[in-house]
């Protein structure tokens, strides 16, 4: 499993407020036919999935702004593709926190 941290960011909507066009791509998730696991967070929404499900869930995100009206569309992704040891969110979470005792 490979792991995406990312964050979108709509640009030329007339509005600073970021809240319903997050809400929009939380649904798009929701209804993604792939078998993906996903968490929203303060500052973006972490994905885990295969890479190529991964890649063709975020182009569709990264693509829906533009559909709902937006002008530019900042999207920032970063991944962990572990291939040595199965990694998922929460083994990463819980291997700190074994370390911090």
């Amino acid at each position: 499993m490979a792991i995406a941290d990312l964050s979108i960011v709509p640009v030329g909507t007339g509005s600073t407020s970021l809240s319903p066009w997050v809400a929009d791509l939380q649904r798009l998730l929701a209804r993604a036919p792939e078998p993906i696991r996903y968490e929203m967070t303060a500052m973006g929404t972490l994905i885990e999935g295969s890479m190529p499900d991964l890649l063709a869930v975020i182009g569709r995100l990264h693509e829906a702004p533009f559909a709902a009206g937006a002008d530019r569309v900042y999207t920032v992704v970063k991944f962990d593709d572990r291939r040595d040891r199965p990694s998922t969110l929460e083994s990463k979470v819980s291997s700190v926190r074994t370390k911090l005792g």
